[in-house]
């Protein structure tokens, strides 16, 4: 069964609700620097405010509605997912240190064998 969305671009309000939460968030880290003489939290909680309240004016908007619906089919999606049991991860895990160990190996050899081309080549080297 497939999963219809409605598509639906933002309309006038919905960009004037975009425009505000940005403007919110500038001015939140404006009031951090324009407040050098306030303590450390309080600047900081002028930046969090800003940012809260950015996210509660973009919730109520088209995007608010578009991250909402990512959220919920990413949430279906996940629950699709087969998840490997223990013995399934222990043997890939054993797989992987054993082809690390191998690559790790075989670069060795290659690089100690161009090392000596070179030193033979060049007449370098001890």
């Amino acid at each position: 069964m497939t999963d219809v969305i409605k598509v639906q671009d933002a309309d006038t309000a919905d960009q004037a609700k975009l425009v505000a939460a940005i403007l919110i968030v500038i001015a939140g880290v404006a009031a951090y620097y324009l407040l050098p003489n306030e303590s450390s939290w309080l600047r900081w909680l002028a930046v969090i405010a800003s940012l809260v309240l950015a996210a509660l004016v973009l919730w109520f908007s088209w995007y608010g509605t578009q991250f909402k619906q990512f959220v919920e089919l990413a949430r279906i999606e996940l629950r699709k997912v087969v998840w490997p049991n223990r013995q399934e991860t222990g043997m890939t895990t054993l797989v992987v240190f054993a082809f690390v160990i191998f690559a790790g190996l075989f670069f060795w050899a290659l690089d100690w064998v161009l090392a000596l081309a070179t030193r033979y080549l060049t007449g370098q080297g001890g």
